[in-house]
């Protein structure tokens, strides 16, 4: 499985910014995509996830301002942000917990990263 991120950008606080990953391959299904983030020298954390079953987790943080979906067609998994804020700069990770039709067990995948940078 590879994924690859898009959609990342300089914004103005207050704006907005959609990111799109792409999931490519064959013979699997996907349990679950979303999105981390990592700030210059802080740890990766969940901004959102969303399963197949349609269920979605946010950060606490990102509540009420970025919203998930997907487009299961086409393996592809967006996040709108809206309201941004300068807290929000980092480089965003897109995510993917795949299954293999022909094995057990759950893959995890990580897309290259797409830079959000948020100006005041």
């Amino acid at each position: 499985v590879q994924l690859q991120a898009s959609g990342g950008g300089l914004v103005q606080a207050g704006g907005s910014l959609r990111l799109s990953c792409a999931a490519s391959g064959s013979g699997f299904s996907i349990n679950v995509m979303g999105w981390y983030r990592q700030a210059p020298g802080k740890q990766r954390d969940l901004v959102a996830t969303l399963t197949s079953g349609g269920s979605t987790n946010f950060a606490d943080s990102v509540m009420g301002r970025f919203t998930v979906s997907r487009d299961n067609a086409k393996n592809t998994v967006y996040l709108q942000m809206n309201s941004l804020k300068p807290e929000d700069t980092a480089v965003y990770y897109c995510n993917a917990r795949v299954r293999y039709y022909s094995s057990y067990g759950e893959y995890q995948y990580w897309g290259q990263g797409t830079q959000v940078t948020v100006s005041s």
